[in-house]
């Protein structure tokens, strides 16, 4: 079921003219505002990232498809989209080559193997970014302050390399909102500013190619389990990458349930894992990892939460 409340099933279909590519350079428009806000905050050299592994995840795609002889997709800018989405939750000093195996291994383990766009059963930039922390994780988990100088920090050598995650759970100091807001923290490329990715999701919201469910649910679960947990709900809900993951990557039409209810139950699932992660796991982030457990129950959700067909009598009734 989508957002119309329409029930997919057996064809006769209505087409739409809103076709896989419109979607995705949608998706790439929307994600502008975030890429634009990483290059003012990291420098050219995050736009080398962003260039490198869109590259490398467009000729892998090519590369294989042209290999086992199956029609070129590339011109529906999935790969495109996967690649750009990959470079945005890198560190911005990340080697380009190890970007570059990221996104190779993103689009032909994560999506190839699966049988491509629409078959993939975990987000492939996700899995891109899983693959090169547990391979690289010195190199993955090395941060610096953007190009501004954090006043409001006395000592401000001895933090560079700490996200405001990492500074609260391993030093108490905790971020302004304002800084966690803009951006000007220490982070990946793309999740640093909640202002930016937060103009990217209004786009895709306003084109009618995301709903609220997922995002709203994702980031109101960890609000609440935060306050919960007697931490500061605001600032789990600005800091690392939940606004970026809610917006772009939970919300992927391929890895989450098509089912209004699967939707919130699979934005609420997300919530919790990160939230247990980011509190006692071993990682400060737990975005990347709560997504990709819940891809794997995709199926099982929309499984249980199908709507009933119309004149069907429960069971034991």
């Amino acid at each position: 079921m989508d957002a119309t409340g329409l029930v997919v099933s057996s064809s006769p279909h209505q087409r739409t003219a809103v076709s896989t590519p419109v979607i995705m350079s949608d998706v790439i428009l929307a994600l502008m505002p975030a890429s634009l806000a990483g290059v003012w905050f990291f420098g050219l050299r995050a736009f080398a990232m962003m260039l490198v592994c869109v590259v490398a995840a467009v000729a892998t795609e090519a590369g294989l498809e042209k290999l086992f002889r199956k029609p070129i997709t590339i011109g529906d800018y999935s790969a495109a989209v996967a690649g750009l989405l990959l470079a945005l939750v890198l560190p911005p000093d990340l080697p380009l080559w190890i970007g570059a195996i990221g996104a190779v291994f993103s689009m032909a383990i994560a999506k190839f193997i699966f049988g491509g766009l629409g078959q993939n059963v975990f987000n492939p930039a996700l899995i891109g970014r899983a693959v090169l922390l547990a391979s690289w994780p010195v190199a993955m988990t090395r941060w610096r302050w953007p190009l501004f100088e954090a006043a409001w920090i006395s000592d401000f050598d001895a933090l560079s390399s700490a996200t405001p995650l990492a500074l609260l759970r391993l030093g108490g100091i905790k971020t302004p909102y304002v800084n966690l807001f803009l951006g000007n923290v220490a982070g990946s490329i793309g999740e640093t500013s909640a202002l930016a990715i937060l103009i990217g999701a209004a786009y895709l919201i306003w084109r009618g190619h995301i709903n609220w469910r997922i995002p709203a649910s994702f980031i109101g679960t960890v609000a609440v389990l935060a306050a919960l947990f007697g931490e500061d709900p605001l600032f789990h809900m600005l800091a690392g990458g939940l606004f970026l993951g809610a917006f772009f990557m939970a919300t992927d039409y391929v890895t989450s349930p098509v089912t209004p209810k699967g939707q919130i139950a699979f934005g609420i699932g997300c919530g919790v894992l990160t939230v247990l992660i980011r509190l006692f796991g071993g990682y400060p982030e737990g975005v990347c990892y709560a997504i990709l457990i819940m891809n794997s129950a995709t199926a099982l959700i929309d499984r249980v939460t199908v709507p009933r067909k119309f004149g069907e009598v429960k069971k034991g009734a």
